[in-house]
């Protein structure tokens, strides 16, 4: 079938995008699903920096890739075997698929899918085969999804259904942000209540992490970035407390869980300097491969302290999606606050550009 989506020309290219133009608009020829997949109607898809990360070069792919990875649509079509979801279902891609029987699923979400992994890093689906091209030549596929398109067929195991009360906007951020931020503190942080949260670095995984840390109840719940309008948004959505990164170096405050999202080897170095004694470090941010970082391990020692690397969250998405969804359902976790706006697919160079400017926290490209 012919869809029209987002594709990644070339890595690297100038800022701003809004003028280079490193995405076009394209019509792509899309294969019918086979074994194991489906066909997605997309309805919405959120701009993340695992998207940037990709424009700008910091993770090096192979283009033309159509990109795209946190996104919900309506089941449209079903390949064969499919037979647990039903044509015209919500659902939430997730960028990791799990295969469900190498090591890293059986980790309970702390490591990630090895197949899962390759075929990312390869440009596929799940087993190895692709389903988008361009005048007979192969596009490639965005962790799995390449949901900055009208349509997508990904693997059955890409995907996890919601209810119909779940607004696809919402139900998309659910699939990235949400799983991420929101994993950093219920699976790898796991606060006791009354311990106090922190995060540093306030994007779409940032205020996740702040929302879910609210909605389990944390003590304190304090918000680092250097952005004043994202200090605003922490607080308004539950943060007590607000610091730029000077701030919190001169106020010495530390807390006993600390999530890094930012991305960012200085942030880290922070982070891990924000962390009491006996506490956790979380980082889920991605910097560039190139990025270092330096710290005391006479700290980690001496101050009894442990650092964990999480990667989505250290989720299992079709265990974890339904709790955010119950969540979101019971008013606890308003994940549509973390929309700062909506857009059209033929703005995303532009979309880019805000992203990498810290002006936007989610935004979400509409499908009619």
């Amino acid at each position: 079938m012919k869809i029209r989506g987002a594709v990644l020309e070339e890595i690297g290219r100038t800022r701003p995008f809004a003028e280079s133009a490193p995405i076009s608009i394209s019509e792509l020829d899309l294969d019918e699903p086979g074994a194991g997949e489906i066909l997605v109607r997309i309805e919405a898809a959120g701009l993340c920096h695992s998207d940037l990360s990709v424009v700008d070069g910091n993770r090096v792919r192979p283009v033309p890739m159509l990109l795209g990875h946190e996104a919900a649509g309506r089941i449209t079509q079903l390949g064969a075997g499919v037979d647990d979801v039903a044509v015209g279902q919500r659902v939430v891609m997730t960028f990791l698929p799990r295969c469900g029987e190498c090591e890293g699923c059986a980790t309970d979400g702390r490591m990630p899918c090895g197949p899962g992994t390759s075929a990312n890093n390869d440009g596929t689906l799940l087993d190895g085969g692709a389903r988008l091209h361009r005048g007979g030549a192969t596009v490639h596929h965005h962790l799995g999804v390449s949901g900055f398109a009208t349509h997508a067929v990904v693997n059955r195991r890409s995907v996890v259904p919601v209810g119909d009360d779940v607004p696809a906007d919402v139900a998309a951020v659910l699939g990235c942000a949400v799983l991420t931020g929101g994993g950093a503190v219920l699976n790898a942080g796991d606060p006791q209540p009354g311990q106090a949260v922190m995060v540093v670095g306030l994007g779409g995984v940032g205020m996740a992490a702040i929302l879910t840390a609210v909605s389990r109840g944390a003590g304190e719940v304090i918000g680092v970035d250097a952005v004043p309008a994202k200090l605003q948004t922490a607080r308004e959505l539950g943060a007590t407390a607000v610091y730029t990164p000077a701030e919190l170096e001169e106020a010495g405050v530390r807390a006993p869980i600390v999530i890094e999202a930012a991305g960012n080897a200085r942030a880290f170095e922070s982070a891990v300097r924000a962390t009491s004694p006996g506490g956790k470090t979380i980082t889920v941010g991605l910097p560039s491969p190139d990025a270092q970082s330096s710290i005391s391990p006479l700290t980690l020692v001496a101050e009894a302290r442990t650092i964990i690397g999480s990667y989505l969250g250290s989720a299992v998405p079709s265990r974890d999606i339904p709790i955010y969804e119950d969540l979101w359902r019971s008013g606890k976790l308003p994940v549509e606050k973390l929309i700062s706006s909506r857009i059209t697919l033929d703005d995303i160079n532009r979309g880019m550009d805000e992203l990498a400017d810290g002006r936007a926290i989610r935004q979400i490209i509409v499908f009619d």
